[in-house]
């Protein structure tokens, strides 16, 4: 049995599982059950022509289950429903081929995806991001190669539709990043206001766990007095400590608590120059898994 095969193959059945699901514990969870049927396969005699198919139907057929399965427990969420957040490592493909795969792990567009159904949202990932073939798109997903093109083609029409635009370089993006995160801990509103762009949005998760925005605000005047208030009334509590890093692609930060524990996670995307919109996660139980988060290409 090729296990050491096997094993280089984890980090790519991840990247589906999580692209699927939006949260890690269920993408680990996914993957290791993956593994797991993939051995006893193996172990079984039987034959494989493509491990990496292989085990990339096996994923997507579980996540697909498991998205399902998840519907109704969104529908009952206290407040917005965001992705956990993941972070991510520093490129290490091609620049075109890393934009892309960051792109595709934004929470924003992981949002955008939630509106599709499982099989478009399966068909859309194995054809416009990880670049498999249509038939191989069929065969995982389980269905004909036309309907697999179909539902890849109502995919991508609904993801264009509400993709966000990332076009600042990362560097710049990153430049922008800094003096956004210096500006709130200053409590700078007019240099808040500069950074954002006018129709940018502020979403917030707090899952009903602990207190959080009942819905979106959006306008950069509204959004900068939200994020001072924040910050005030953090600095009421103790120190508020931040470490700069890349969460889900994007430039972001996480809030950490006197002991070094993550409290908080904000992604930003950037856009023309300016913040088009802040995801803020505060639901602990999507930061647990954060010291551990496994890091994706």
């Amino acid at each position: 049995m090729d296990t050491d095969a096997l094993a280089e193959l984890r980090p790519h059945a991840f990247a589906i599982a999580y692209r699927m699901l939006g949260t890690v514990a269920d993408a680990e969870d996914v993957v290791q059950e993956a593994m797991l049927r993939t051995q006893r396969t193996l172990a079984d005699g039987e034959r494989i022509d493509s491990l990496r198919a292989y085990l990339a139907t096996v994923v997507t057929r579980l996540a697909i289950d498991q998205l399902r399965s998840a519907r109704r427990r969104r529908e009952q969420y206290v407040g917005e429903w965001l992705p956990e957040p993941l972070l991510t490592a520093a490129p290490q493909n091609p620049p075109a081929e890393s934009a892309e795969l960051a792109d595709s792990l934004s929470v924003a567009l992981l949002i955008v995806l939630e509106s599709l159904t499982p099989q478009q949202r399966a068909a859309f990932l194995l054809r416009d991001v990880f670049d498999y073939p249509y038939d191989e798109v069929a065969a995982i997903v389980g269905t004909s190669e036309e309907n697999a093109r179909q539902l890849a083609a109502r995919a991508r029409r609904a993801v264009e539709a509400g993709r966000p635009r990332f076009e600042a370089s990362r560097e710049a993006r990153e430049r922008l990043a800094d003096r956004f995160f210096a500006a709130a801990l200053e409590g700078d509103l007019e240099g808040l206001e500069r950074l954002l762009a006018d129709e940018v949005v502020l979403h917030g998760d707090g899952g009903g766990k602990v207190p959080a925005l009942a819905r979106p605000v959006g306008g950069a005047a509204r959004v900068a007095r939200t994020l001072k208030a924040w910050v005030a009334a953090g600095r009421r509590v103790g120190p508020i400590r931040l470490r700069r890093t890349e969460i889900n692609g994007q430039p972001g930060a996480l809030i950490l608590d006197a002991t070094g524990r993550p409290t908080g996670a904000m992604a930003l995307q950037i856009g023309a120059g300016r913040i088009e919109a802040i995801h803020s996660i505060v639901n602990p139980d999507k930061l647990a898994h954060l010291p551990e988060a496994p890091e994706v290409a």
